[in-house]
């Protein structure tokens, strides 16, 4: 039986039915246990009947999303953002025993771990939770202040269930659209044309822009401006590029956002730039820090209640993305590396490709190469060792792996240890929006439209606050947005999906990633559908995509 698009709630009540059966315990035994109300009993008529019950609920929708990333079965070593950098133009894997996208035609099957996950992710936690919300809240049952507050909950609703259908048609093409919440089984899903699909969530941001707050105080929920930075890509997708314009242009002149030009936040006083205060801990909200950039962020709240706890659990990029310094012997074989809070523990699981280390940082000026901002080098940190404080050498450090333990990464991963050093994970703020993001989306409305010079002039306002030598017209390409977006958004970005509107995953990963390129495949620009969910649907055949 197909429980995909069944409520949550259903699925913890089916479980708690089974326990109980397991348990022996008599269900079934008199007529009044049977006719019983309870009066604590969580379901969506006991819930979603008021606004408190409603925020409640959207709160689920937050956390499915954190759970997309950076949680997966109270696991948080951030494998399943991974999926969205590995094997692309940015990034292949450091760790030989990391087999991810290695070679495509082995990896990317439709039985994949991955293909499943993203796939569920979507239609077994933010569709039908949205769905949930939008349906509930006109119900009769619901009581509103007035349709503001009514509309405001489902626009937030409809925020995530378009954003869940904009990462589902990026990734795997065509799929079901699903609107509804189902009351029983379903086992005849349709697949839609990739563009419907972007349709269908245009329509739904096009209302959450209308009917979303312009601010809120709490951290992390959405406004009309992620909406509307959210409507760019889309609207690009569609071929919309003056509606894009205007939609990147609604945020960028909105007042309540901007480039930030200089220090900020906890760390100003200490060594850094601006851009490397963009990632420090405590600087990604805006109501704590003073960043303007910020249109939307995951939240991490430490040991707080709703947030994340100490075991299993954190913001997992420096753990998946760093060397594995700690491996790193002195020139006499002996261990002269610790573990220490300001490097983590990372296990070099994956790595930048040269492409992102070396190729797109010729202007030696750009304050995004700073030291702040890429490590470069590494430092000797065992006191005990004859070579404390000494740089590390690759050319002398006996049997260094420079795949694996000593390489270039982005600072942008670092962070305090609060659950100290050898945990591995940090709990900052990720950020899903920022405005930086936003002028690179115009960008490329502007040049897909035909205003080179528009362009030009959006993507030298990021390159300005990074003290870059300006591009000229020359410049001005989408292979050039894309290395500015890897300049800018490493690691923010969800690439694969970047590569994949844009049709270029292929061609770059051929060209920049060494170890993916030579086996990557035209089929490859997009994930094959999961095979359970073929198999599953069983009165209507679904087409795989082409090419598995």
């Amino acid at each position: 039986m197909n429980y995909s698009f069944f409520n949550p709630i259903f699925k913890t009540l089916r479980r708690g039915f089974w326990l109980i059966a397991l348990l022996g315990l008599p269900i079934a035994c008199k007529d009044d246990v049977l006719t019983e109300v309870p009066k604590d009993f969580l379901s969506p008529q006991a819930v979603l009947v008021n606004k408190t019950g409603f925020d409640t609920y959207i709160t689920s929708l937050h956390a499915g999303l954190r759970e997309a990333y950076f949680l997966n079965d109270n696991v948080g070593d951030g494998t399943n953002i991974w999926d969205f950098q590995i094997g692309t133009d940015v990034g292949g894997t450091g760790d030989p025993a990391q087999n991810m996208f290695k070679d495509y035609r082995i990896w990317l099957t439709p039985t994949l771990a991955a293909v499943n996950y993203h796939w569920e992710w979507a239609y077994q936690t933010i569709i039908p939770r949205a769905n949930t919300i939008i349906d509930y809240a006109s119900r009769p049952t619901a009581v509103w202040k007035d349709e503001v507050e009514k509309n405001a909950a489902i626009a937030e609703a409809r925020f995530f269930r378009a954003y869940a259908y904009n990462v589902l048609a990026n990734l795997y093409g065509d799929v079901p659209i699903v609107d509804k919440v189902a009351t029983q089984p379903v086992l005849d899903f349709v697949r839609k044309p990739r563009k419907e699909v972007y349709n269908f969530a245009v329509a739904d941001l096009e209302f959450a822009s209308q009917w979303l707050p312009k601010s809120t105080s709490q951290d992390g929920r959405i406004v009309k401006a992620a909406a509307d930075h959210l409507l760019a890509e889309l609207y690009i997708s569609t071929g919309n590029y003056d509606k894009a314009i205007a939609s990147a242009s609604a945020v960028i002149n909105d007042g309540q956002y901007q480039l930030m030009t200089t220090r900020f936040g906890k760390y100003a006083t200490q060594p850094g730039d601006v851009f490397s205060d963009l990632f420090k801990d405590n600087n990604q909200n805006r109501a704590t820090s003073g960043n303007k950039e910020t249109i939307w962020t995951l939240q991490f709240d430490y040991q707080t209640p709703g947030g994340i706890p100490k075991v299993g659990g954190g913001n997992g990029m420096i753990r998946a993305w760093g060397p594995r310094y700690f491996a790193i012997k002195d020139p006499d074989g002996k261990t002269a590396m610790a573990v220490v809070d300001s490097l983590g523990r990372p296990v070099g699981w994956y790595r930048p490709t040269n492409y992102f280390n070396y190729t797109i940082w010729a202007d030696k000026s750009d304050m995004r190469n700073s030291s702040y901002n890429i490590r470069r080098d590494f430092f000797y940190n065992e006191p005990t060792s004859k070579y404390f404080r000494q740089k590390v050498n690759p050319a002398t450090a006996k049997d260094i792996d420079t795949l694996y333990w000593y390489y270039p990464y982005i600072r942008k991963i670092e962070g305090e240890a609060l659950a100290g050093a050898t945990y591995g994970r940090t709990f900052k703020e990720h950020y899903l929006m920022r405005l930086a993001e936003t002028y690179l989306y115009r960008a490329e409305a502007y040049l897909l439209k035909g205003d080179t010079q528009k362009a030009l002039d959006d993507i030298n306002v990021i390159r300005n606050r990074a003290k870059a030598k300006p591009a000229t017209l020359a410049d001005v390409s989408l292979d050039y947005i894309l290395d500015e977006r890897a300049r800018e958004l490493m690691l923010e970005e969800l690439r694969r999906l970047t590569l994949s509107r844009m049709g270029k995953l292929v061609e770059r990963v051929k060209k920049y990633n060494s170890r993916s390129g030579p086996t990557i495949q035209p089929q490859h620009a997009l994930f094959p559908i999961p095979q359970k969910f073929i198999d599953a649907n069983l009165n209507a055949k679904v087409e795989q995509n082409p090419g598995y």
